[in-house]
């Protein structure tokens, strides 16, 4: 059986769930009825190191959102599936269009509708606030919260696994 540390070594897909991975899961609404969501900068530089060290990233969301879509371009997440309350088949497109096999697919979701792809994907990741059915049948947990820095984590993990993490520090420390 495979380590969550040589599924993640096998990503070059990684695709995050937003209400609860990239955000906390809240949903606040403003006086125009227009909903309000609060992401994390260390979870997008994650996202952006991930993408410069040649892991591809996307976005399957049940929720259809203008602030998704303005966070996903500022990160320069291409794959951007909204509204999408069949994500496995959303899942299937993707990684058809992309030709990037399953196995070479990353997936993070917190909820029992993330689990058609949680059990599709080479390497399956939740969050500690997960529901419990979904952190049962992942291969690794974070030790942060969504919205509190889980994506970054996931991240983090899957350059070091691949051994990408200190060269995308190295920028940084020069």
């Amino acid at each position: 059986m495979m380590t969550a540390q040589q599924r993640a070594a096998q990503v070059r897909l990684m695709i995050f769930d937003v209400d609860g991975i990239l955000t906390d899961g809240s949903l606040q609404f403003g006086p125009e009825g227009e909903a309000l969501k609060t992401f994390n900068v260390l979870d997008g530089q994650g996202i952006k190191l991930l993408q410069q060290h040649g892991v591809e990233t996307a976005i399957i969301s049940a929720r259809n959102s203008a602030i998704v879509t303005k966070r996903a371009t500022d990160l320069g997440i291409t794959h951007i599936c909204q509204g999408i309350h069949d994500k496995k088949n959303a899942f299937l497109e993707l990684i058809n269009r992309l030709s990037i096999p399953a196995q070479a697919c990353g997936f993070i979701g917190d909820d029992v509708i993330d689990l058609p792809v949680l059990t599709r994907v080479g390497f399956a990741a939740s969050v500690p606030n997960g529901h419990l059915e979904v952190r049962q049948r992942v291969h690794y947990v974070t030790t942060q919260s969504g919205g509190k820095g889980a994506a970054r984590e996931v991240c983090d993990f899957i350059l070091q696994a691949q051994g990408k993490y200190d060269q995308a520090l190295a920028e940084f420390l020069s």
